[in-house]
């Protein structure tokens, strides 16, 4: 399954539309259908949409060891 339609499944299933991520990306509804039909993301845009859902957006080694990536994350990048 593509990423696109892994968020549209969430999106559904948290009673979210694509206008409300759009605005929350900072972006046009239209850039992110491009997003969607080109199935095209960055890291930042990741961890937001994750954010938006009330998802957590993570590396998980094994069953023990998860690292999550935060909103915390990206502005750290910016200093």
């Amino acid at each position: 399954m593509a990423i696109s339609d892994k968020v549209k499944a969430l999106l559904k299933l948290k009673g979210k539309n694509n206008t409300g991520l759009a605005e929350y990306l900072g972006i046009s509804v239209q850039a992110l259908s491009n997003k969607f039909y080109r199935d095209s993301y960055s890291g930042d845009d990741l961890v937001k949409i994750a954010a938006y859902l009330g998802c957590e957006l993570a590396f998980i080694a094994d069953s023990s060891t998860k690292i999550a990536l935060t909103l915390d994350d990206l502005k750290a990048g910016d200093k």
